[in-house]
């Protein structure tokens, strides 16, 4: 057994395609790696195919060259207990220059010199720096690494370097050199926690001066002309400062300036604030209690008229039992009536005088035996007294239901035909007359104008809603786009200010399934969408209340832009399979992934978690652009892709990361889960994830290990995103920021793929340059222009061959079977590559 060739060097340019090659002899069915500086090549395509029963010939893959794939490569085998491994290639990656030194944004004293630091690397070598002041050299070129000395500057100004080498240039970042100033003064000063003797202080620093905070100071005095000042110096970056052994009852005023490197800023104006003055001393006398049937009358006697102040409050009770509070009550008079207790336990009262500086001394306890046995019977415990009453209301409301049904029945036949027959008079004969039937009110009940001060929703989304609350009568709603268990999306023409019209989307909850509670949430759903900015997130235009009869509760209405081509799952499976089928390519594909993660990530930054991300919640305007959207409104409108387990609400399972489905955990890592199904969906146009596993089944289907199947015509580097998004580590999923970065790559490379030359080959084997003709692969495959070698050899790669792939989402044999496809197609791919690169060398 051995591996033919002999090493060579290999410079390629960055970006290029490269395959390098080795060839083995004299050993059936190897275990063939490939190795990069003493390590395994993970992640990247890797096949060896037979060429006859003890001739092999592995090939390595790389669609893209960066830097970091700069080493040395070869081929290892392990053979009876020994590793052989093939001559090494070492393959160089040239282009324009890498920084490894960037200039950094700094601060400076006016006219203070100050240096800047820039490096930057090949191959190829040398590179030399030339720096720049806003548009205007400076200095001379310097080789890297380069240091630029500046004397001095009065006003900030910005700084960059370029790289130069004989590929080309490469620009750095550009830095900002602020001045340095003195600070403003504190702003937002407030007093909190007063009490007799002690107060504190917070405040938020104003404008540093582009220096940082070294401390603040604290002036205290009685009065703001008072020439006792108490004076503090507090280390920051703690704002705030507790002022003790105040004297109560008093008048104070406050003042803080902060300081830097540079000098103190002017003093705030005097806040002023008052000590409370002193909790009452004395203790209420002669507690005692009257027992009625259902409650306790508590009596005391008050405060001497002497001991009577103006800030007098009233007297607190407190009632415990079990050594537990029960209740507080403030009371004006001396007498309090007490109802909330439990008659068959022990019940310890006791009473202080109160005042604005707090509560006096308690009084004694008073404590009221149970009551174990009243009239020969336990008594019931406190709260069972409402039974009866139940009962009675609903013994009532029957009552009422039945007469209602029997006047409504007499009252539908009187309509109809009035009293048509009367009583048999004279000779027996019935007596038929006539009397008109009542009359009724056709016109509707009144409509009552709903706004957010008659819903009931909290004041703090009263505050967000108010300045987005559109009336009902500035839109008219259209045709039904889409409805669901809980609501339903409609066209509509929005009315705007200038007398225009514009076209929206609105949604709505269901009219007959819905509460106060719903509306809330509803709203509060959408007033998180009122921030929102970002061309790839859907923006909230408004929201309405569409009035109803007296006594109902509104219906209320989200409205958001409207979309051309509605959501991106129906137009995906409108594609595939719609009436009309068309195609999508795969760069559009990307632009859709690309677009969704531009969103999320601008969520995420927004610290807001979407927790339903799929294909169904990104919408499609007319330009193609996708926004990501129902940032929880989803489930009031859909109900098909959730699960709801016992009573908990509906969830999308088949887009649920592992930690959402085990420990109810959301996060940006559990959004990440969702984006790469959603990928998944983009690439096999709408088809349903994990089809045939039930949702109940879901969490153990992942936990062992088993993720979605690579789609037939999915790129490596796609699924390879997003076997990454499904780690079952959170942590180690890739960020929006990542997917997005590495989305937009991959469609660049295919748009520079498709105008490129052929990949490059390079075989081990062979110690001429890559653009040589390749002997052992001739000489291996021998006439390639003979039919039956021809077929020969592609029978033998498809019954032979080796695929090695990165283990993320193994784990299967179904999966195997995506591995042996895709090695296939990829084997002979390779043997059609390789003649026709035999045909224009040699």
């Amino acid at each position: 057994m051995k591996f033919t060739g002999s090493p060579i060097k290999l410079k390629v340019s960055q970006g290029q395609p490269v395959k390098l090659n080795c060839t083995l002899e004299g050993m059936e069915d190897p275990e063939m790696l490939w190795m990069k500086d003493g390590a395994v090549v993970q992640g990247v395509d890797q096949v060896y195919i037979p060429v006859d029963e003890e001739h092999w010939i592995g090939f390595l893959s790389l669609k893209s060259v960066e830097r970091t794939d700069s080493g040395k490569y070869w081929c290892q085998v392990e053979y009876r207990g020994k590793k052989e491994e093939s001559q090494q290639v070492w393959l160089i990656v040239e282009g324009v220059p890498y920084f490894t030194v960037e200039p950094q944004d700094v601060s400076v004293s006016p006219n203070a010199p100050f240096h800047m630091a820039c490096a930057a690397v090949g191959p190829p070598e040398p590179v030399t720096i030339v720096w720049w002041m806003g548009d205007s050299r400076v200095g001379l070129p310097d080789i890297s690494p380069s240091i630029l000395n500046v004397s001095g500057i009065n006003q900030s100004a910005v700084f960059s370097c370029e790289a130069h080498n004989v590929k080309g240039l490469s620009s750095s970042r550009t830095a900002t050199v602020q001045i340095k100033a003195m600070p403003l003064p504190p702003v937002n000063v407030t007093v909190t926690q007063v009490t007799s003797y002690n107060a504190s202080i917070t405040w938020v620093p104003g404008f540093d001066g582009r220096s940082p905070l070294r401390s603040c100071t604290v002036q205290v005095a009685e009065s703001h002309d008072d020439q006792d000042i108490s004076t503090e110096v507090i280390p920051v970056p703690s704002f705030a400062y507790g002022l003790q052994g105040l004297q109560h009852s008093t008048n104070y005023s406050v003042r803080v300036l902060c300081t830097n490197e540079m000098g103190s800023s002017p003093f705030t104006d005097w806040i002023y604030f008052q000590t409370l003055g002193l909790a009452p001393s004395s203790i209420p006398q002669n507690v005692h209690v009257i027992q009625g049937e259902s409650s306790l009358i508590l009596e005391w006697e008050g405060v001497a008229p002497e001991m009577m102040k103006e800030d007098l409050l009233g007297y607190k009770l407190e009632w415990s039992q079990d050594n537990v509070t029960q209740g507080e009550m403030i009371v004006l008079e001396t007498t309090a009536n007490l109802t909330t207790w439990n008659p068959l336990k022990d019940l310890i009262i006791r009473v202080c005088i109160l005042n604005s500086a707090g509560c006096g001394p308690w009084s004694d306890p008073l404590v009221v035996a149970a009551q174990e046995v009243l009239g020969g019977q336990r008594q019931p415990p406190y709260g069972t007294s409402w039974v009866p009453v139940a009962l009675g209301i609903l013994t009532a409301l029957v009552t009422a239901v039945a007469l209602a049904l029997i006047l409504l029945r007499k009252r539908r036949k009187e309509t109809r035909f009035g009293h048509a027959f009367g009583s048999v008079v004279g000779r027996g004969e019935p007596m038929v007359h006539f009397r008109a039937a009542r009359s009724f009110n056709r016109e509707g009940p009144e409509l009552i104008e709903a706004t957010l001060e008659s819903i009931g929703i909290s004041d703090d989304l009263k505050t967000k809603l108010k300045d987005v609350l559109i009336q009902e009568q500035q839109f008219t709603l259209g045709r039904m786009l889409g409805k669901g268990e809980f609501g339903s999306v409609r066209e509509a023409l929005l009315k705007l200010q200038d007398g225009s019209f514009q076209k929206v989307a609105v949604k709505m909850l269901k009219a007959d399934i819905f509460t106060s509670s719903d509306i809330e949430e509803f709203l509060r759903e959408a007033a998180c969408m009122k921030e929102f900015d970002h061309p790839h997130v859907t923006k909230l235009i408004g929201v309405s209340l569409r009035s109803r009869p007296k006594g109902r509760l509104p219906i209320p209405m989200v409205i958001l832009p409207f979309m051309k081509h509605g959501d991106l799952h129906a137009f995906l499976l409108m594609s595939r399979i719609g009436e009309n089928p068309f195609n999508l390519p795969l760069q559009t594909l990307l632009k859709f992934m690309i677009d969704i993660a531009s969103g999320m990530e601008y969520l995420s930054s927004k610290n807001f978690i979407h927790r339903d991300l799929a294909a169904r919640n990104c919408m499609l305007d007319e330009n193609m652009n996708v926004s990501v959207a129902d940032f929880g409104l989803s489930k009031k409108i859909y109900s098909g892709d959730y699960y709801r387990q016992g009573c908990a609400s509906k969830l999308p399972v088949k887009w649920l990361a592992l930690e959402s489905l085990a420990d109810n955990l959301y996060t940006t890592h559990s959004d990440v889960w969702a984006f790469g199904v959603t990928m998944w969906e983009i690439v096999t146009r709408g088809q349903t994830p994990y089809a045939g596993i039930e949702n109940a089944e879901i969490y153990n289907y992942l936990i062992s290990g088993n993720r979605l199947k690579q789609p037939p015509e999915c790129l490596e580097d796609v699924y390879d995103l997003m076997c990454r998004c499904w780690h079952p580590e959170p942590k180690f999923r890739p960020s929006f920021a990542m997917l997005k970065l590495q989305l937009e790559m991959i469609r660049g490379r295919m748009s520079t793929l498709s105008s490129s030359q052929d990949p490059l080959y390079v075989n081990i084997g062979t110690d001429k340059e890559a653009s040589g003709c390749d002997p052992a692969l001739h000489t291996s495959f021998g006439d390639l222009d003979n039919e039956e070698n021809v077929a020969g050899a592609a029978a033998a790669v498809t019954s032979n061959y080796r695929y090695i792939m990165s283990p993320l989402c193994l784990g299967n044999d179904a999966e195997s079977e995506r591995h042996s496809d895709a090695a296939e197609g990829e084997a002979r791919s390779l043997l059609h590559e390789l003649e026709m690169e035999g045909e224009k060398s040699c």
